[in-house]
């Protein structure tokens, strides 16, 4: 499946979601711009911000704010996302081993298979091959429109639409990081010959300072049946 992953960097920007730029899947007729909107703070039974979404037409947007509001109140500091600079990338990504059949995972797993293939998985750090495949194959890391649901945290489970019960499709993945020390082949190579220097204790690959539930991410899914019905969030 194919995903767009917007490619954060350090640079001080707060540009809109355009689907000039990246893929936005199950947005409204004549829409061609997203904003996500989130109040920095824990709610109710949500230990995550919590999100809203609109769908905008580009062509009827006249008066852009050059500085956008603060929020009153800010919960917690890793809440305010750090502004960075969009360079958005397509990439190809594959579902998560948790979402195969029984069979699919059996030959996953299958060493023999790799070694036909003369593909040397155990050269990359990995302990097996279904880890290899989640480190570096399957559900890209990092901030993302469309692409695969990133599971670990649970086991996939349905999703719903909550107004009409179709299976609602990932929209926007929104993370406490880029990539990690398991998948560095999600790493730009401008990372790393030239990494962005951060704040002292954080990782590399967290441009946005942000820590959604203890560096997971939270995904938004909407209804590819009717863009007005309520997204859901996830977090993985």
């Amino acid at each position: 499946m194919e995903a767009f992953a917007p490619g954060m960097a350090g640079t001080r920007s707060e540009p809109p979601l355009y689907a000039r730029d990246v893929l936005l899947p199950a947005g409204p007729p004549g829409a061609d711009l997203l904003q996500v909107l989130w109040c920095p703070c824990d709610h109710e039974e949500f230990a995550h911000p919590r999100t809203a979404l609109f769908w905008r037409s580009s062509a009827s947007v006249a008066d852009v704010l050059e500085a956008p509001p603060q929020p009153p109140v800010i919960q917690f500091d890793w809440y305010l996302p750090e502004p960075c600079l969009l360079a958005p990338e397509q990439i190809t990504e594959y579902p998560s081993p948790l979402e195969l059949s029984k069979e699919l995972q059996q030959q996953l797993g299958d060493v023999n298979l790799w070694e036909t293939a003369a593909f040397a998985w155990d050269s990359t750090g990995t302990s097996d091959p279904p880890e290899f495949c989640f480190r570096n194959l399957c559900h890209a890391p990092g901030w993302k429109t469309g692409g695969w649901t990133r599971w670990g945290l649970t086991d996939p489970m349905p999703r719903p639409c909550p107004a009409c019960g179709t299976e609602t499709t990932p929209l926007l993945t929104i993370a406490s990081s880029e990539w990690d020390s398991g998948g560095k082949r999600w790493m730009p190579e401008e990372e790393r010959t030239n990494p962005t220097p951060l704040l002292l204790g954080r990782p590399p690959s967290n441009f946005t300072l942000l820590d959604i539930a203890g560096a997971y991410g939270l995904q938004l899914h909407v209804c590819p049946s009717s863009p007005e019905h309520p997204h859901i969030e996830l977090v993985q």
